[in-house]
């Protein structure tokens, strides 16, 4: 009966020392290593390691540049969409800040929040005369590099249920206005693995976005390069267009997406 006893308790024991790590890295954004989790908790240090070596593998916790434990974007999906943006935003600096550092232009990171682009993390450029968008900021997804780059990798059907809500409003004269002409530019945007804003959010402006992709292999978030068409001419689309695939794919990596 007693042993009967501490084989029915023993998994809740178990149980309970993850929820209390995971409880532990929920109230700390930043990430926690293995010494401050075990200290946190009160888990011995080789206990909590299985613990979190084992979430890890399974993708439910990221590890960082510095070796810091996160929750990662399968864990976070299953709590509020903000701890989800935190989580997006999070992974994705490393990258973003190297986009920066390579092209000198504004990157940006959003997803979709209903019919529109919701700004995650924005990267200013360090010249003078660049692109201004903030963290927080709503854009439309028709005239937005962004929100053609979330369109486009949506599965069908969710995307049917979008496009039947946007309003078409023009931004500049090359806004793209009706339904037919955005689909086509979906199309090119999946036929290139990119999409482009050519002047259509603001006039003297051109951007380059492509999609990010989590575990499941579906579109999680997009990231962009922005800056004067003055820096982005025409024939550095391409260039400007491999660098955000490569951020992307760097990214969708950490989420779990593989090829």
């Amino acid at each position: 009966m007693i042993r009967s006893r501490e084989s029915k308790s023993a998994p809740v024991g178990v149980v309970g020392k993850v929820l209390r790590i995971l409880e532990a890295l929920d109230a700390s954004p930043a990430g926690l290593q293995l010494r401050e989790i075990a200290q946190q908790t009160r888990v011995n240090k080789s206990t909590a390691y299985r613990f979190v070596a084992h979430l890890q593998s399974e993708g439910y916790l990221l590890r960082d540049e510095a070796g810091a434990y996160v929750v990662a974007p399968k864990l976070a999906r299953l709590g509020a969409g903000i701890a989800y943006h935190a989580t997006l935003r999070k992974v994705s600096r490393p990258m973003a800040l190297a986009l920066s550092n390579d092209t000198k232009e504004t990157v940006n990171l959003g997803v979709l929040d209903g019919h529109e682009v919701l700004y995650l993390d924005v990267i200013e450029s360090p010249h003078s005369f660049r692109m201004a968008s903030q963290p927080g900021m709503h854009r439309p997804v028709n005239c937005t590099a962004l929100g053609k780059a979330l369109l486009a990798f949506l599965p069908a059907e969710q995307r049917e249920e979008i496009l039947p809500l946007l309003t078409f409003e023009r931004a500049t004269p090359r806004t793209i206005s009706n339904l037919a002409r955005l689909r086509k530019e979906l199309a090119l945007a999946v036929q290139q693995g990119y999409a482009i804003d050519d002047q259509e959010t603001d006039m003297g402006a051109r951007c380059v976005a492509a999609p990010i992709l989590d575990e499941s292999g579906n579109v999680a978030a997009a990231i962009s390069v922005s800056g004067p068409i003055t820096r982005i001419g025409r024939d550095r689309i391409h260039a400007y267009a491999q660098a955000v695939r490569k951020a992307a794919r760097a990214i969708s990596a950490q989420l779990g997406h593989s090829r």
